[in-house]
């Protein structure tokens, strides 16, 4: 007696059928709002996220070798992540949060308004930020300092080091004036 396997019996849809249920030609709408993102953009909320996994990554003192390797990916694709070429998924945030110890929140926490609520000034139009170099806590120099303040372990010495840091920042900015 003669058996038939599976892919003797797989018949693909017709054209007509497979146009029907796998077009993608029009954006799928629920109400007034598109769902399809468009290729080669960041969502605005994909990029803070990516930036708070960097962010957090280089206050801890990670490589992207070394956070690839905890998750078990390339440094490549941590990379990607990074500049959000690439979404991170759920799942991978959850990992991300795991091995960075904060808690999933922290990617979203004081995420910026979308929209053109964004921007509560007078004018119709985005005005430029009144910081030259965007956020402070963004930069490299601000997260290493802050990785090497933390690094003192005496609580004592460290309080001690904050205090003349202001002090010399406050009789800078007396100078100036």
């Amino acid at each position: 007696m003669h058996t038939r396997k599976f892919a003797d019996s797989f018949q693909p849809f017709n054209t007509a059928k497979r146009k029907k249920y796998f077009s993608m030609s029009k954006p799928v709408k629920k109400g007034h709002l598109v769902l399809r993102k468009k290729k080669g953009r960041a969502d605005t909320i994909d990029a803070y996220a990516a930036a708070r996994l960097r962010q957090r990554r280089a206050l801890l003192g990670f490589s992207q070798e070394k956070l690839a390797d905890a998750v078990g990916v390339t440094f490549q694709q941590v990379q990607k992540y990074e500049n959000g070429s690439n979404r991170i998924s759920a799942s991978r945030l959850f990992q991300f949060s795991k091995i960075l110890n904060v808690d999933p929140n922290y990617f979203f926490e004081n995420l910026p308004k979308a929209g053109p609520l964004a921007y509560s000034g007078l004018s119709d139009q985005k005005q430029d930020s009144l910081s030259a170099n965007g956020d402070v806590m963004e930069q490299k120099e601000t997260l290493e300092l802050i990785r090497i303040y933390y690094s003192i372990k005496n609580p004592r010495l460290r309080k001690n080091l904050f205090k003349f840091v202001r002090s010399m920042a406050e009789t800078l900015k007396a100078q100036d004036n």
